[in-house]
């Protein structure tokens, strides 16, 4: 419980009907989860307005209101707060109520289109394993020092964000290391926390589908970095053109990684193949699990951002050097005939050239390389064309299939994408709307030493069709066929 004149500490709002000199049992912002003495945020979201549920927050034992347009009727025992922006206040509110965990820890944020789970994720494990308690807030789960919690959103909202903060502090955790989406950056889920440190990956073609043009979505980014403080790092993919301009407004300590270009942090790719990578980290060679140009651009971050928190060189190489990635991040498997078959969560351009790239810097020359690839429904139809493209250009052999096709007819996001195939490479395209179908026909293309890519949905363990989440892992279905590869 705490008094509400705590939990409105730092919003501004336009107007008070009643007294703040009550106690809050929980905030919530929606209705299906109010209690009894409860405060109620009415939040205008991109399908629903929390302002419609005010009458039934208030029957379910709400006492405080939180809205931009106060209701017709607002008498009763009820505390009335209008605001200009309730998710903004929401965020804020959240903090106050579970008294701001993340001044209590080093949270440290993790942004760009490509490698945001892979870099938090090893962060998370370096830390661990360098003897730290710590928490991870990530797309494929989020943990409090070892204890799983599962994901739903890249970037929780405020409440549970919160709640989750406090739970790392209550565990006595030293670090937070977290994916930030650009939704939750737009819609002010992250505001009212502390970062110690913000990291930029790179940015790609994504989510133009709600940002609607890319300079927005690249905005939507920076506005992460502009409100870093002073007394926090700002690091950035100096490789990446987007880089620098993270940095033009931000108060942090600027820093750069990088692979090509001028940079703080320096690496070299010595040697890449399926059994890892050779980096040579600031004139030091080092081994490691994780395979590809992408990842030795994530290493390397993960890398600077352990210097920047004052760790032990030669601890961090080490520890780093023994760790695997993150869940369906280039999982890869040999079958008894050695085929080789990948799963990785690529699902923008740019990941799906990223690496089909890596496959083909890797392969000998002979094997053929087959992918299996989607675009989910109800998202960016833009890049549908361009997804294709990548891979039919990339790759041997394409099937075209069904990510999560949600509400949209999976035949017409295959025709989609085939818009985008030149017309050279239609005769090495074939489309499979049934995605286990897709996985199997890809196994029979398969001959000794071929190598296969199942793109686009990874850790997932599900495939949303009509809204309803129906069991599917791509890896449980590549070593089903794979047990019939002798």
């Amino acid at each position: 419980m705490r008094y509400l004149s705590d939990i409105l500490e730092g919003v501004a709002f336009t107007e008070l009907q009643g007294s703040a000199d009550v106690e809050i049992s929980a905030v919530v912002f929606d209705s299906r989860q109010v209690v009894p003495g409860c405060m109620f945020v009415a939040v205008k979201g991109t399908v629903v307005d929390g302002h419609d549920y005010i009458e039934q927050a208030i029957k379910d034992g709400a006492i405080a209101i939180i809205c931009e347009e106060l209701p017709a009727h607002t008498a009763g025992e009820v505390d009335f707060l209008m605001v200009a922006n309730s998710a903004k206040a929401l965020a804020t509110l959240a903090a106050n109520f579970y008294e701001n965990p993340s001044s209590n820890l080093k949270l440290v944020g993790v942004t760009g289109t490509n490698g945001k789970t892979t870099i938090a994720t090893l962060l998370y494990k370096l830390f661990r394993d360098m003897g730290y308690k710590c928490g991870l807030l990530s797309t494929v789960e989020n943990q409090v020092n070892g204890r799983v919690i599962p994901a739903t959103h890249t970037t929780p909202d405020p409440v549970a964000l919160n709640k989750l903060l406090a739970d790392m502090v209550d565990e006595g955790c030293d670090y937070c290391f977290m994916e930030v989406s650009s939704h939750a950056i737009a819609q002010h889920r992250i505001d009212g926390l502390s970062f110690s440190g913000g990291i930029f990956s790179n940015l790609t073609h994504d989510h133009l589908d709600y940002h609607k043009t890319f300079d927005s979505y690249l905005k939507a980014k920076k506005a992460f970095f502009d409100n870093l403080p002073k007394s926090a790092f700002a690091l950035t993919n100096g490789d990446d053109k987007n880089g620098n301009v993270m940095l033009q407004n931000t108060a942090a300590h600027k820093k750069t990684y990088g692979l090509k270009s001028m940079a703080d942090y320096k690496a070299r790719i010595v040697e890449n193949q399926f059994g890892g990578l050779l980096l040579n980290i600031d004139n030091e060679e080092v081994w490691f699990k994780l395979v590809g140009t992408f990842n030795a651009y994530n290493l390397l971050a993960v890398y600077a951002t352990a210097m920047l928190l004052e760790q032990d060189r030669s601890k961090v190489l080490v520890s780093l050097s023994k760790l695997t990635g993150a869940e369906g991040r280039f999982e890869y498997i040999v079958a008894p005939n050695k085929v080789i078959g990948i799963v990785d969560y690529a699902h923008t351009p740019d990941a799906v050239q990223n690496v089909l790239s890596t496959i083909h810097d890797i392969r000998k020359g002979s094997e053929k390389v087959i992918t299996v690839i989607g675009c989910g429904g109800d998202r960016d139809k833009a890049k549908r064309p361009i997804m294709a493209k990548v891979a039919s250009e990339w790759s041997d052999k394409v099937i075209l299939t069904s990510d999560n096709p949600r509400t949209e007819d999976p035949g017409q996001i295959i025709k989609d994408m085939e818009a985008g195939i030149d017309p050279a490479f239609k005769r090495h395209t074939v489309s499979i709307a049934d995605r286990r179908e897709a996985i199997k026909t890809a196994c029979m293309f398969a001959h000794p030493g071929d190598i296969i890519l199942l793109a686009g949905k990874g850790h997932e363990k599900y495939q949303e069709i009509n809204g309803v989440k129906n069991h599917f892992d791509d890896m449980e279905e590549l070593l089903e066929q794979f047990k019939e590869m002798k």
